[in-house]
């Protein structure tokens, strides 16, 4: 019974920290152009930080077929892309103020963040 209570417990630890704690590293945009792979549920990278007032591109490349991957949408910037599967589409970001500006499916169970600074 003591070994089903801590595997319980080490499960809702898990379950916490990857829900509410973990927080992905920032990839670093060196460049103008980033390919961001939307696969298993996640945005890889999904924390962008980029230099303010430089224009970006983009590059979601879909590779799982959940409906839920089918759309990226930028809503402070009033972005909204149709992802295909297994292919590349680009989208181009304005130069931007700092600031976060997060993205995210239509259901809001993919994310991400671009960090401006």
């Amino acid at each position: 019974m003591l070994i089903i209570n801590l595997a319980g417990f080490a499960l809702i630890a898990l379950i916490v920290w990857w829900f509410w704690l973990y927080k992905p590293k920032d990839a670093v945009l060196t460049d103008t152009e980033i390919v961001i792979k939307v696969a298993n549920g996640v945005y890889q990278p999904s924390r962008l930080k980029v230099a303010a007032d430089t224009p970006i591109t983009l590059y979601f490349e879909r590779l799982d077929p959940s409906p839920c991957a089918e759309t990226v949408q930028f809503p402070d910037l009033e972005i909204s892309a149709t992802l295909v599967l297994n292919e590349k589409v680009q989208i181009d970001i304005p130069a931007l103020a700092a600031g976060k500006y997060p993205f995210h499916c239509q259901m809001q169970m993919y994310k991400g963040e671009l960090h401006v600074e």
